[in-house]
């Protein structure tokens, strides 16, 4: 059965427009409290967290309806970052938990994420039991049997602390000063209390969410305004997150940005010195060249997932490994979390820094950093496929593709790699090339680009 609409991280697309309206949601609330029911056994509770965007109360709202008619009790979270919801989930033992965000997106999108009761994102098999379940019309169960809702209380001083456990330097983050981009979103309360109640001097910027400012100009996604932070204030480094989140990316003192790669690099390097990887690294097919050459040189393992943090997760799980994520600042480290978590990340990079004494700026140095040249170019949609945000119109495979790819790849040699990949997220072809020269790698991207454009053009 194919799905209709999860995709690669939940459900996600512009409010208002299927399958983000209130109707729909509805239907999806009940669908899970009937699935969570489908084994015989109580719903039991659901915990239910979102991020800043207006939508957020109209979603909500939607989904505690849902639940409630499926006889599935609720417990609202409030703004919480979306590992948060995954910590809370586990450790209450609820029966699932969902978040209501569309992570890095501008404000006018949204997305509903689901976590398993370990804290997981949910398997194939729910998800399609689900939106099975959503074929069938919906039935109210009895009065006596509806679902009752209730805030949860303390769930931000629950996940701050624990948070904060798992940092181990032994002398705090006391006489470091840290730049923290909330991103307007999730963690614009939390992210901060965790930093300063370890000791580091906090300057916390886009802490002010209105509904409509999360992502906007700031967080993990627009970095520029964290570097101009940093220099300012004399900081000795910055941490961005987004909206969610679950991502981040750093800036060193003299404003220098530091991506998921280096940060992957940082604390791998650190934990095989201290015999303490546990396996090696799992980046993705956009991982910088850099890191698998880096991992090389000190003997680490290193493969390549697909894009997407399932994938990555996945690949973790089969080698048994702890640590592996993405460019974009998407970290997991196992042995911390079930999911990504960018406060959690963050403090293995600080923690890194407190107990070897080095900086940022001089922990990255022993990765180099490939240049590399992405550019997104839209592609035809097929019927049905532009609403959840899905490649709809095969062009990446065209002869004319073919060709253009084998002559930047002749071109390169073996100083670069050449990746063509259709978005999970968006109607669009995501051209990537990476090689040693900035200056050839950015001509042979935007000459693919061009490539795969015509190709997009005789397909329309």
């Amino acid at each position: 059965m194919k799905k209709r609409y999860f995709g690669t991280d939940g459900i996600r697309g512009r409010v208002g427009e299927e399958p983000i309206t209130p109707e729909t949601v509805l239907k999806l609330g009940w669908a899970v409290g009937c699935v969570l029911g489908a084994d015989g056994g109580d719903r039991g509770r659901v915990l239910i967290g979102k991020d800043t965007r207006v939508s957020g109360y109209l979603l909500e709202s939607a989904l505690e309806s849902g639940l409630s008619a499926a006889g599935t009790d609720v417990s609202l979270l409030g703004p919480m970052p979306t590992p948060g919801i995954a910590y809370l989930t586990r450790t209450a033992r609820a029966r699932a938990g969902i978040v209501i965000s569309a992570s890095h997106n501008p404000y006018h999108d949204n997305g509903i994420k689901f976590f398993s009761a370990e804290g997981t994102k949910l398997p194939d098999d729910m998800e399609l039991a689900i939106e099975s379940a959503m074929q069938r019309s919906m039935r109210t169960v009895d009065s006596a049997s509806l679902g009752k809702a209730e805030r949860y209380r303390h769930a931000a001083g629950r996940y701050i602390e624990f948070c904060k456990s798992t940092f181990q330097a032994k002398d705090g983050l006391d006489g470091l000063t840290v730049v923290v981009d909330c991103a307007n979103g999730a963690a614009y309360q939390i992210a901060p209390a965790v930093f300063a109640e370890l000791g580091a001097h906090v300057i916390s910027i886009a802490d002010e969410p209105d509904g409509f400012n999360i992502n906007s100009e700031c967080g993990s996604t627009y970095p520029a305004t964290l570097q101009k932070a940093v220099r300012a204030e004399g900081a000795d480094l910055g941490i961005a997150l987004d909206g969610d989140g679950d991502r981040v990316v750093m800036v060193d003192h003299a404003g220098s940005y530091v991506d998921g790669d280096q940060i992957l690099f940082i604390i791998g390097a650190a934990r095989d010195a201290a015999e303490a990887l546990n396996g090696g690294i799992v980046g993705t097919l956009m991982s910088n060249l850099g890191l698998e050459n880096a991992c090389a040189a000190r003997d680490i393992p290193f493969k390549r997932a697909r894009v997407g943090d399932r994938y990555v997760m996945s690949m973790l799980q089969a080698e048994g490994w702890e640590l592996g994520g993405e460019s974009s600042g998407h970290i997991i480290c196992l042995d911390k979390s079930t999911t990504g978590d960018g406060i959690v990340t963050a403090l293995q990079v600080l923690a890194v820094i407190m107990d070897s004494g080095m900086t940022l700026a001089e922990l990255k140095q022993g990765m180099q950093v490939f240049p590399q040249t992405i550019v997104n170019v839209p592609t035809p949609t097929a019927a049905g496929d532009k609403r959840r945000g899905r490649q709809g119109v095969d062009v990446q495979h065209s002869s004319r593709v073919l060709r253009a790819v084998r002559a930047v790849e002749a071109e390169l040699g073996d100083q670069g790699r050449v990746l063509l990949r259709a978005s999970g997220t968006e109607p669009v072809i995501r051209v990537m090339v990476e090689g040693a020269d900035a200056k050839l790698v950015e001509r042979l991207a935007q000459q693919l680009a061009d490539a795969v454009k015509s190709a997009a053009r005789e397909a329309a």
